[in-house]
């Protein structure tokens, strides 16, 4: 189990992106959290297996449809044990 702290920017806010987040999180075992922050970024605390976070950090490359990511930065923390993925309300 990894914990990783995942902040995207780009155009990813008012994309669906958290909600979409929280899908793809579900499909692949992820939990944690996804919040919109007030410098436009995303930011995401993900944990799951290494296979899992791997796949999970490839999509954030991606993001949804509408979204434009332009940067993807990961740093691993403490694992946390969240027991699912929420969407957060912005800080």
């Amino acid at each position: 189990m990894k914990h990783f702290n995942i902040i995207i920017t780009g155009k990813v806010q008012g994309v669906g992106f958290r909600e979409t987040t929280k899908i793809i999180a579900n499909q692949m075992s992820v939990n944690g959290f996804v919040r919109n922050e007030k410098d436009g970024s995303v930011y995401i605390e993900a944990e799951a297996n290494d296979i899992f976070l791997e796949e999970f950090v490839n999509w954030c490359h991606e993001g949804p449809d509408r979204s434009r990511v332009e940067n993807v930065s990961v740093s691993e923390g403490e694992v946390k044990d969240y027991r699912n993925f929420e969407v957060l309300r912005s800080k």
